[in-house]
């Protein structure tokens, strides 16, 4: 006897072409499923996947077939669904569709406007593996092409003239370091390690750019990729990772979530005021040293971490203004007359404010907390 409890067929169930979820319910069971899947709307093919087992062997056909789907969110719905099961087609299938990337769970985190943790997502990241020798690795993840606004807006607090205008930015797919560079990594590389703070796995610091770009440079011959600094704007996106408030957890930050100066300061009688917190978030502790990469556990949707905080990071780009003429490319601007660099991500000295996705520093120098984070274009694809 059928199970009254498992959809059959032709049981009418969410279906049709409906852009929304609400008024697609016209065409049921297998086919209707089939027909959501081919919705330009990539909510209404991750809702169809979530049904998709409820028909047996052809609906599994079809989960599988999502992890090669155009949308970043699909595949990594698709994989969830996926990751748990034993037959041997979806272990094949898994195995295929990494093309020399590894699969990795990762946990985002959204916070409200207090600091306070409102949502712990799963999610997807995706990375490939250099091996720098004797023990030492470096994770680089994937970052999916696409378009986003640059810079902050007017209304935002602690912003600054030199994140205006705001513009369309078109970036193409590349990888990242999953972590800033750690002295382990830049001692393999380099055979030296110039930091302050002492530690395998913390982020190498007092940094110049020209030491940065000799590590590029290094690794590039090790490996016969082409390794570089990323661009401000390919920075920018990356720490995003389709976020638009200032931070890629929310609306604030908290020193539970990165490594910054968390206390307020003042000099001159209280002529020159820093605030530990931003926003109506709270305030925190100041360390008054880095921390280990990813050592608060929070990466953004591209499997990222230590984004804000930490250590600043070296781009390619030399400093301007403003963005008034920037490329809209996801290129670096670079001005052979400039000598100052831009810098970014804040540190584990300075202010939240400094922290933000949109914010920019420079610098020409090297300092203690200078560090940076390595780019690749062209290695494994997604």
């Amino acid at each position: 006897m059928n199970n009254p409890q498992q959809p059959g067929k032709y049981d009418a169930v969410l279906g049709g072409n409906s852009p929304s979820l609400e008024g697609a319910a016209v065409l049921g069971g297998i086919e209707g499923v089939k027909l959501r899947l081919q919705n330009s709307d990539s909510k209404v093919r991750i809702a169809a996947l979530e049904q998709a087992l409820n028909y047996g062997e052809q609906g599994l056909d079809l989960v599988i077939a999502g992890l090669k789907d155009e949308s970043w969110e699909v595949q990594n719905t698709s994989y969830f669904i996926l990751s748990d099961r034993t037959e041997t087609k979806v272990k094949q299938a898994l195995n295929s569709n990494l093309k020399c990337l590894k699969l990795e769970k990762i946990e985002v985190v959204t916070v409200n406007k207090f600091g306070e943790i409102i949502q712990r997502q799963p999610r997807v990241a995706r990375y490939f593996i250099e091996d720098l020798d004797n023990g030492v690795k470096l994770e680089m993840a994937a970052i999916p092409g696409g378009t986003f606004l640059m810079g902050s807006p007017e209304n935002k607090e602690g912003r600054w003239d030199e994140e205006c205008p705001q513009h369309e930015v078109i970036v193409s797919s590349f990888f990242m370091g999953k972590y800033p560079v750690t002295q382990a990594q830049y001692q393999a590389m380099m055979g030296t390690n110039p930091s302050c703070f002492k530690g395998s796995n913390r982020p190498v610091e007092k940094v110049a750019r020209y030491h940065a770009v000799a590590f590029c440079e290094k690794l590039s011959q090790k490996t016969g990729k082409t390794y570089r600094l990323p661009s401000e704007a390919e920075w920018e996106y990356a720490c995003r990772a389709g976020t638009t408030t200032p931070f890629h957890f929310g609306e604030t930050i908290t020193t539970d979530l990165a490594n910054y100066r968390g206390t307020d300061y003042e000099t001159d009688n209280g002529k020159y005021k820093w605030s530990g917190s931003y926003g109506q978030g709270p305030k925190g502790i100041y360390r008054e040293e880095t921390r280990e990469v990813g050592s608060f556990g929070v990466a953004n949707n591209f499997g990222l971490y230590d984004m804000h905080g930490n250590v600043r990071e070296w781009c390619q780009d030399t400093w301007h203004i403003n963005y008034e003429f920037a490329p809209t490319d996801g290129s670096a601007w670079l001005d052979v007359e400039k000598k100052s660099i831009v810098q970014r991500g804040g540190s584990w000295q300075l202010y939240p404010v400094y922290c933000r996705s949109a914010s920019r520093g420079l610098s020409y120098s090297a300092y203690n907390d200078h560090g940076f984070r390595v780019v690749c274009s062209g290695a494994a694809r997604t």
